[in-house]
């Protein structure tokens, strides 16, 4: 191809971020091939928060912000895929990349393929098998419409194949947000987050919890606050909240006992180190189960399910459910010294970036 190939990043929460962040430098650093753009839907809770994650990760301002911020998903959806749209039918894109499985990366997808414009879904293929999660829509509409598939584990291939996705639209190219993580763990290692908290390494469990199924419903949020509130007792509970779960807190009238410590949602830097000086993690996240294996970090999952098998098959994760007595009992095995052995899964060492890069060259010169 003559020209350089003109690739839209579509970003819109804090976890598509730090997934964003190497593909986006690695494209850079191809002077005369790409010409990445980089779009922020404005999907993210709070615009000052998302600012300093971008500080955090040395990413740029965004070149277009769409402000979209939150509302029903229905909502939400339409007018991200009203903003992309604009922005697709007012210059040629080549490529729009998207990540995960927020609702940017479903509205992204569906606005470019109608204008036929090729996608690219980076974390392809993973599935809960919950279609009760919203998430768990937005990956299966978005890699049904997706033209290269950038897969982060075995389990990934396997689920494209059984849906009956074509071979060569997939590619196994490791974890973007791993690159990031190994990029900036020695920062982490550096943030004074620690001394500030007055916490010590091995000292404390690190909380989060913010999915709907697990927060909105006032007597299973009870039910696991119940064993947090234990746990707490024999270990002190660090707990950045999510400013939905918060609300839940009040709303429901918890007692919040001294041995849990909230606080506000916490940049990159400051939460990997918190992540990596923790005794255990216990989360509902999807990427923090990642990141805690890439550390080699306890890690228990309150889900009864996981799309992100291999931190379960390899690392060191343990899928827990919402019972209030597994939560508690295995916390308290870690705490008593029995530890989950992990190790890293395949192709998690920090070059994602670069293999990807290298299949969108070879991808371009068909072009």
């Amino acid at each position: 191809m003559n020209t350089r190939v003109k690739v839209l990043l579509v970003v819109g929460a804090r976890p598509n971020f730090m997934k964003a962040m190497p593909l986006y430098k690695a494209l850079k650093a191809k002077t005369g091939w790409f010409d990445p753009i980089l779009l922020h839907t404005g999907q993210h809770y709070d615009y000052e928060m998302s600012k300093a994650f971008f500080e955090d990760l040395e990413l740029p301002e965004p070149d277009i912000y769409l402000n979209v911020g939150s509302d029903t998903h229905a909502r939400q959806t339409a007018k991200i895929m009203v903003g992309i749209e604009d922005v697709l039918l007012g210059e040629k894109f080549h490529l729009v990349v998207v990540f995960g499985d927020v609702n940017s990366t479903m509205a992204a997808s569906i606005a470019a393929s109608k204008l036929h414009v090729p996608v690219a879904h980076v974390e392809a293929g993973l599935r809960s098998f919950d279609r009760r999660m919203p998430e768990e829509i937005n990956r299966v509409v978005t890699d049904v419409l997706s033209d290269l598939l950038f897969v982060t584990e075995p389990s990934g291939i396997r689920n494209l194949k059984n849906e009956g996705i074509p071979n060569d639209k997939i590619h196994f190219v490791g974890n973007l947000m791993i690159d990031t993580l190994f990029l900036y763990r020695d920062k982490a290692a550096r943030s004074d987050v620690m001394e500030r908290l007055g916490l010590r390494p091995q000292k404390y469990a690190l909380l989060t919890l913010h999915r709907p199924s697990n927060v909105d419903d006032p007597q299973k949020f009870g039910e696991i606050w119940g064993a947090l509130m234990e746990i707490s007792e024999v270990i002190p509970v660090v707990f950045p909240v999510h400013p939905r779960t918060r609300r839940r807190i009040e709303e429901f009238q918890l007692p919040v006992p001294y041995g849990i410590r909230l606080l506000p949602p916490m940049s990159y830097i400051d939460f990997l180190a918190l992540e990596m000086n923790a005794r255990l993690v216990l989360t509902d996240s999807g990427g923090i189960q990642e990141e805690t294996t890439a550390l080699g970090v306890q890690c228990l999952t309150i889900r009864e399910n996981t799309e992100r098998p291999v931190t379960v098959e390899v690392g060191t994760n343990q899928l827990v459910g919402t019972s209030p007595e597994r939560i508690k009992s295995e916390a308290l095995r870690i705490l008593e010294g029995k530890l989950k052995s992990g190790k890293l899964p395949e192709l998690w060492d920090g070059h994602a970036a670069e293999r990807v890069v290298r299949v969108l060259e070879e991808w371009a010169q068909a072009l």
